[in-house]
């Protein structure tokens, strides 16, 4: 047993489950060099071909010694895979792991975990900023919040609450750019951009406008949460999501030079899980998120 070359088996196992290397280093997060490398140290162990010579970019075709192997090691991975998904479902039962954006979790969920603790002290939430969602086939993840509109295969998914956008800037540069109050006041400010396609400057022009709105400067940021922050220091206008901002706009650090003028967006966050009836402190900690996104409406 310790002579098995396990890492080049897990990557031959990939190539045979996807028929392909590209895939199968997609899979493992591992440059298509290295799983070429994990191919050729098995053929020199085995001694025996696994793959057979081919011109072109075609399927890969395997040796009936690469079946042979490739059925049993992928065999062998799932197994294990699942004996070690059913010991991570040990795990205490009030023990409930979310996952989501760093945005969302930063600005939305972090200031409202007391409110939870409060609500249910026996639950351990642990919160994970991770955008995939392949987690939950193993049972790391017990569910997660997404913002979008799917589709995610496989799973459940149900709207957990709407959103708007809205034009937001520090009080200091509203003073400073003489107090814009309309749409058309905004032309000529310094823009700042998301990189959340829902929250594009676009929306907001083809709604309220200004038709002259210039879109294409400005500085682009990577999170909802950065852009909020560079607007909060002053340097430029940021289109806000209404769930991510809507603190900051009550305690003053951000206002809204535009009034009540906003986007809808419609449901735009969701809860998404694995299929089939969830456990007991899951069930919890999801009704809990249903109450507080009632408890204010997105405008």
């Amino acid at each position: 047993m310790n002579e098995l070359p396990l890492n080049a088996l897990r990557a031959f196992a990939m190539v045979y489950a996807h028929g392909g290397v590209r895939a199968a280093a997609r899979e493992l997060g591992m440059a298509h060099s290295s799983v070429s490398r994990h191919l050729a140290e098995l053929d020199r162990w085995l001694g025996v071909p696994l793959l057979r010579a081919s011109a072109g970019r075609g399927a890969l075709v395997f040796t009936p010694q690469g079946e042979a192997l490739g059925r049993a090691s992928l065999a062998g991975l799932r197994g294990i895979e699942q004996a070690v998904a059913a010991l991570r479902e040990t795990r205490p039962a009030h023990a409930v792991t979310l996952s989501t954006s760093p945005s969302f979790a930063i600005r939305w969920l972090l200031p409202r975990l007391p409110a939870l603790e409060k609500a249910h002290p026996k639950i351990e939430l642990s919160v994970q900023v991770e955008q995939r969602l392949d987690a939950m086939d193993d049972g790391r993840i017990d569910l997660a919040i997404r913002m979008g509109t799917g589709p995610w295969p496989d799973l459940h998914a149900e709207g957990l609450m709407d959103d708007a956008l809205y034009p937001v800037m520090s009080p200091a540069l509203w003073q400073t750019s003489g107090r814009p109050s309309k749409p058309g006041q905004l032309a000529g400010l310094r823009l700042l951009h998301d990189r959340d396609p829902q929250a594009s400057w676009e929306a907001w022009r083809s709604v309220h406008g200004p038709a002259r709105l210039a879109l294409q400067g400005g500085a682009r940021y990577t999170s909802s949460d950065l852009v909020l922050r560079a607007a909060m220091q002053g340097q430029g206008v940021a289109l806000a999501r209404h769930r991510l901002a809507a603190d900051e706009v009550t305690n003053g650090s951000l206002l809204r030079p535009c009034g009540e003028l906003g986007v809808p967006l419609g449901t735009s966050y969701w809860i998404v899980r694995p299929p089939g009836k969830p456990r007991a402190a899951v069930t919890a900690v999801i009704n809990w998120l249903r109450w507080q996104a009632a408890g204010t409406a997105a405008r």
